[in-house]
């Protein structure tokens, strides 16, 4: 017997826990990490029956416990712990007997039955000379009845026994016949392909219909009635191959069940009175299925769910077992329990809605190049991927760009045998546009694609507003190569960091149970009650931010792959998140003419440039005006600074020391130097202008090897990170517009339907009482039965977060004049020079149910908003917030406000310690220069937008669109 306690003078009385099983189950790594923190409850004290025990001594001998936690397994005597019960009548977290029918295929599919849960069709061959009448089996060549009911192939064949893991699968001749033999994993195998297509012939069996699933099994855990983990695994029956990660352990997939699938874990752990208790889900066509109960199973390789199955089960025994020892014991009421979190206006209300737009991690520069092409091959290419029914065609997959390869090899094969040919395309563009397909070694949508767009009268007559002329000019169309643009692993440690962080916008928020903060939020998802759904748009980085993010979130583990497969939604969403960057609108034209015009003056900014650029007055581009002067003269610095910076590059390579040199993220430094001198050639055009668009791209690659690169201890670019953020501060928000007008017109050509969904979530929220909330009759010791937090995550791109801050500026959503708050807030967002990584735009809802639905108090609706991520500025240039939680609003401007920060997100957490940034760093993560902790602080503060009002409808419409709906 194994006696485990913690503290060492325990208080007086204890309640002892016995662990009854097998020694492989109760030393498990599993039952060891729980019972570990089982512990730490003060009046409990666990003991271990050992197998020799339990084996070989009358259950009188067995030691004496108050509650008993047992379970059958191989080899188990299940009869003496029954006896053992019996004799001493402890408290049972498992209930003994019905684990005889757990053991019996048979009798769990009858109880599933009487509880109404969905499980395939059935029927049951009984080879039992007592009853003849269960055992009629006609097997034909593609089907078997059994006892009446026909299963046509694919049909699956179980033992009765539960502990008979030969589970066969039977396929139709029509797909080659045989049957798929599963059997419980042996090393890195769990099932076989055999030719025998014939049932087996002894024993008894359950035939049921074969679930179409996509290839994963769901399984699920319970801990009580209340609480269940999910995730998925490949399913043995499609290959048989276990798919194990870098340890050698069988990779696991996050899942988020729905509430009807909540609703049948409910009645799966009180049917089977299994507190902890495990069963098989099957997803198919749109339904899910229960195929099988294991009765007492843990989760493996969670700290998380190993933190919340003791604290569970330590709260079941106190509850169930205090009152008799006279221990001074309550139930901590849980803070998730009812979600309700003080507003920004220090009121106390119900936490209803959590929508978020979020920009993407830090990345590599992004890369493109555009051509013209008339060639017949592009046109067929276009034609062939169904590119004229939109006008546009984006392709991604590897095959699509192998066209592309081919048909660029053919045509520069071509000009070198002709090069006075027919071929209008430029050699020099295609050489490029070969080079950077050819790159890697092998393709991938996430780091490169191709966009087409077709242009009936060319690209430069519609581009010169000459479209009046359509037989004048033959139709072409524009290519647009991207490429770079990869999520760092940074930008990951970023987004998972964040997606902490954010725990704490949740009740319960600021706990720190088991060294888990926002283990509220955590909880809150586990218990049913969070009804979340994350969606991003089709680009690699933004998906893998998202992937990241959730990782962050839920505490999950493992890769990012299999997360944005089971977690993230990006296919089929008609633009939500998604802009064709290449084809602007006629404002946006209009905008971009009279931003370059304006830019390419060599002479001193004057007042009529200010009223020009900057008729909002924002206050970060009045500065950077400042700071540039005469735009010219800083081009022209920029460029020589570009030239010297190339130069040091070259001088680099020719360096023996340097050959092997790499840089961040596995680049190297002809990369680099090509990355630099593509834009060295783009930026100053043959006539001496500057190509003002090349701006945002030069900013961007100072950006990325000052924070990455910065130990090449390259001269001039700490000058040049200065100018050219000067110049993208002024060129990427115009580029949105530069009036109110502009602004608005741009905005809402690129959310509209993302401002429609939003406004959608709000009020599904009010008005679906139904979704993802537990059925009344199942929701006992649950305090708010029906309540549930809704959360949408948007991951997007800088263009939507651009848009969507547009629209909140300057759709008329309050009179500043008449708002101090308001005024506040948008003097904060004018001051903001940069939307940088990670910058979040969070919408909150709240409900106050004691209120008349009509009344003005009944909701309350919050904007907040964070830059992101800390840029390379200087410290102190940022402006500062008022931090999440501000004061409240009886505070006057002149009284100090919060200064809290995404660390500080929780009320009532200390204020006064430094803000921690996360600095992006030469090295990768799990280096030295990365914090282990680092929540995506920053020294300027998150800002919040209030907005209140009981016909809170008509204000979130007025709020989101105001007069474009």
């Amino acid at each position: 017997m194994l006696t485990m306690n913690l503290g060492l003078s325990p208080p007086e009385p204890q309640i002892i826990v016995g662990i009854c099983a097998m020694t492989k189950k109760s030393k498990s790594k599993p039952m060891t990490q729980i019972l570990e923190r089982l512990c730490r409850f003060d009046y409990l004290t666990v003991i271990i029956l050992g197998e020799d025990v339990i084996l070989n001594e009358p259950v009188e001998n067995w030691p004496s416990c108050h509650c008993l936690i047992s379970f059958h397994s191989k080899g188990f005597p299940l009869d003496k712990a029954v006896a053992y019960s019996k004799l001493r009548n402890p408290f049972l977290i498992n209930d003994l007997a019905m684990q005889y029918y757990i053991q019996d295929r048979r009798e769990v599919y009858r109880i599933l039955q009487e509880e109404g849960i969905d499980l395939p069709r059935y029927a049951v061959l009984n080879r039992d000379p007592a009853r003849p009448e269960e055992c009629n089996l006609i097997e034909g060549e593609d089907q078997v009845e059994v006892n009446g009911a026909v299963f046509p192939k694919p049909f699956v064949e179980k033992p009765v026994s539960a502990e008979d893991h030969n589970v066969y699968i039977y396929y139709p001749s029509s797909a080659g016949g045989g049957s798929q033999r599963l059997f419980r994993k042996i090393g890195s195998r769990s099932s076989v392909y055999s030719p025998e297509s014939s049932v087996r012939k002894t024993g008894s069996y359950i035939y049921e219909e074969f679930m179409p699933t996509d290839g994963t099994d769901v399984k699920v855990y319970t801990v009580g009635p209340d609480y269940a983990h999910a995730e998925a695994r490949k399913s043995p029956a499609l290959d048989g191959k276990v798919e194990r990660d870098s340890e050698g352990k069988e990779i696991r997939y996050p899942v988020m069940l729905t509430a009807m699938e909540k609703l049948v874990a409910r009645k799966v752990c009180v049917a089977f009175k299994q507190t902890v208790c495990g069963f098989d889900l099957l997803r198919a066509n749109g339904h899910s299925f229960v195929c099988d109960v294991n009765g007492f199973s843990f989760v493996k390789n969670s700290m998380k769910y190993y933190d919340d199955c003791a604290k569970i089960l330590g709260n079941t025994i106190m509850r169930e077992l205090a009152p008799q020892f006279q221990i001074p014991w309550s139930i901590p009421t849980e803070a998730e329990d009812i979600p309700i979190v003080p507003t920004t206006s220090g009121t106390m209300m119900e936490l209803r809605c959590v929508i978020a737009i979020i920009r993407h991690g830090d990345r590599t520069p992004k890369q493109k190049m555009k051509m013209e092409v008339t060639h017949p091959r592009f046109f067929s290419l276009f034609e062939k991927h169904g590119g004229y029914k939109t006008g546009k065609l984006k392709l991604k997959r590897p095959e699509q760009l192998q066209e592309v390869l081919d048909i660029t090899r053919l045509l520069l094969a071509e000009l070198e045998k002709e090069p006075g040919g027919e071929i209008e395309e430029k050699t020099g563009k295609l050489e490029q546009l070969k080079s950077v397909l050819e790159m890697y070694g092998h393709f991938s949508g996430i780091n490169r694609k191709v966009q087409l767009t077709y242009y009936p009268h060319g690209v430069k007559a519609t581009n010169e507003g000459q479209e009046d002329l359509p037989e004048a000019l033959t139709p072409s169309l524009l290519l647009v190569l991207k490429w770079g643009g990869e999520l760092t692993p940074a930008g990951r440690v970023q987004a998972e960091e964040l997606g902490r962080a954010f725990r704490c916008m949740y009740p319960g928020g600021q706990g720190d149970y088991a060294g888990f903060p926002g283990c509220g939020l955590l909880r809150l998802h586990s218990t049913f009650r969070h009804d979340l759904k994350i969606y991003a748009s089709d680009e690699g980085r933004v998906q893998m931010t998202a992937a990241a993010f959730a990782k962050g979130l839920l505490a999950l583990e493992g890769e990012l792959t299999p997360i944005l497969v089971q977690m993230v939604k990006s296919a089929n969403m008609n633009g939500l998140l998604d802009s064709d960057g290449d084809s602007l609108s006629s404002c946006q034209h209009r905008v971009k003419a009279r931003l370059h015009h304006i830019l390419q003056q060599d002479a001193p900014f004057g007042p009529e440039d200010y009223d020009q650029l900057a008729p909002t007055g924002s206050t970060s581009l009045l500065n950077s005006m400042a700071v540039i002067k005469n735009p010219v003269k800083v081009c022209d610095q920029v460029f020589a600074l570009i030239e010297n910076l190339t130069h040091q590059i070259r001088e680099r390579m020719q360096d023996p020391k340097s050959v092997d040199l790499q840089l961040y993220h596995s680049e190297t430094l002809e990369l680099m130097l090509q990355r630099w001198s593509k834009l060295e050639r783009d930026f100053r055009q043959k006539s001496g202008r500057y190509d003002i668009s090349k701006i945002p791209d030069i900013y961007d690659c100072v950006k990325y090897d000052v924070q990455h690169n910065g130990s090449l201890g390259l001269q001039g670019t700490a000058e040049l990170l200065r100018l050219s953020k000067a110049l993208a501060d002024v060129v990427i928000p115009q580029e949105y517009g530069i009036s109110r007008e502009e602004k608005l017109e741009i905005a809402v050509g690129f959310c509209l339907p993302l401002l429609r969904k939003i406004l959608l979530d709000l009020q599904r929220t009010h008005e679906d009482e139904s979704v993802n909330k537990l059925h009344p009759l199942y929701s006992r010791g649950v305090l708010s039965p029906g309540r549930h937090v809704r959360t949408r995550l948007y991951f997007t791109s800088e263009s939507h977060v651009h848009s969507l801050l547009s629209v909140f500026r300057y759709g008329g959503l309050l009179d500043e004049t008449q708002d101090a708050q308001w005024q506040r807030a948008l003097a904060y967002l004018s001051a903001i020079s940069e939307l940088n990584y990670m910058t979040q735009i969070v919408i909150m809802l709240y409900e106050d149910n004691t209120r008349d639905p009509l009344s003005e108090e009944r909701f309350h609706v919050e904007l907040h908003f964070s830059p992101g991520v800390k840029g390379v500025e200087e410290e102190g240039s940022a402006p500062a917030g008022c931090g999440f939680r501000p004061a409240s609003s009886e505070v006057g401007p002149s009284m100090k406000t919060d200064q809290g920060s995404m660390e500080n997100l929780c009320p009532g957490k200390a204020s006064d310690e430094p803000d921690r940034a996360l600095q992006t760093s030469p090295q990768p993560p799990e280096g030295p220069g990365l914090p282990r902790r680092s929540p995506l602080i920053r020294n300027r503060k998150a800002g919040s937008m209030e907005v209140m009002g009981g016909a809170w409808e008509k204000e979130v419409v007025k709020l989101l669109i105001g007069q474009y709906l």
